[in-house]
């Protein structure tokens, strides 16, 4: 046994400390696969989980990063050998299981999917949690029949992770795509490289509306929640459906059942960290499929295992665009 670098969350009377330092590979939790982590990412429960702004932890010490791609290093489970390329997300790993900003992990060979053969590992994890959530909205909303004809899509917090991926995979589908952000001025340009065709300011979905507005899309991906989400289903078109997976607004809902009964509009709920095995490997092969490479490189920033602690509160504060890579070993 030895030892391997970790960001390492601990409990102590002033509050919670995080570093990175040595662990020790004794002390790794029970798994029948151990991965040799290549590279991980950034995302906004991550932010959570380093700054302790929310209950994400649940055990100390804890290593947080809820994904990660790397190369099986030693296995006992029948699907995966020694040099499989594997992605994971979720199954409550930098929360309850020693998670993804490490060298190693050892996890339930259950959790892990084959890393696409047309993805390499820092695309897989240029996409992450935020891009594979993502696509089972995308999926959600097809599976309502929704299509490019039905009308416009709305995508909130589309300069964030999720909402980043989003507008890049519903506009190459042929989507009519209206960008909801808070830095309309600044992430204009960016957006429109993505493929979005409306870049509308926050504020237009941030204060309380009515319990039904003009009918202005078709389909919505919404990661924000609140009030944000509120207008989206109030201003959705009739037989049109909102996938929501976020709360950065909140996580309270304050509207009518009006769109619901007068419109027969539909809410999803998007859950991806216990996922079921078979919709995981749906949306990756769908992301290998239809996420255009040029639009995933021009969304994504890398940094050092050595930075992610600075960049928690970045995320939190609305800072970060797109998506951050952790490039791990």
């Amino acid at each position: 046994m030895g030892t391997f670098k970790a960001v390492v969350i601990e409990k102590g009377e002033g509050g919670q400390r995080v570093a990175l330092k040595d662990f020790d590979e004794a002390d790794m939790m029970d798994g029948d696969v151990t991965v040799r982590v290549t590279h991980s990412t950034l995302n906004y429960k991550d932010g959570l989980a380093l700054t302790g702004k929310a209950p994400v932890v649940r055990r100390w010490p804890m290593i947080p990063g809820i994904d990660f791609a790397g190369v099986v290093e030693a296995s006992s489970h029948p699907d995966w050998k020694p040099g499989d390329a594997v992605v994971l997300n979720g199954w409550g790993t930098g929360e309850t299981h020693l998670g993804a900003y490490a060298e190693k992990s050892r996890v339930k060979g259950d959790w892990l999917v084959a890393l696409p053969a047309s993805l390499t590992p820092e695309q897989a994890m240029a996409i992450g949690t935020a891009g594979y959530t993502a696509m089972l909205a995308m999926l959600a909303l097809e599976r309502h029949g929704l299509t490019p004809q039905s009308g416009p899509a709305l995508v909130t917090g589309a300069a964030g992770g999720v909402g980043s991926v989003a507008v890049s995979l519903l506009a190459r589908a042929g989507w009519h795509v209206v960008a909801s952000t808070g830095r309309a001025a600044e992430e204009a340009e960016y957006l429109r490289g993505l493929g979005a065709a409306e870049i509308i300011d926050r504020a237009e979905l941030s204060a309380p509306g009515k319990p039904l507005g003009k009918e202005r899309w078709a389909a919505a991906i919404d990661a924000v929640g609140a009030t944000t989400l509120a207008n989206a289903l109030a201003m959705t078109r009739y037989g049109g459906a909102v996938a929501a997976c976020g709360l950065a607004g909140g996580m309270d809902l304050p509207t009518s059942v009006a769109p619901f009964i007068l419109r027969g509009v539909a809410l999803y709920g998007i859950e991806s960290v216990m996922a079921p095995l078979p919709l995981r490997r749906e949306a990756w092969a769908r992301l290998a499929r239809d996420l255009d490479p040029a639009a995933l490189s021009a969304m994504t920033t890398t940094v050092p295992l050595a930075e992610v602690i600075a960049r928690g509160p970045e995320i939190l504060a609305g800072r970060t665009r797109g998506r951050v890579v952790v490039t791990i070993a």
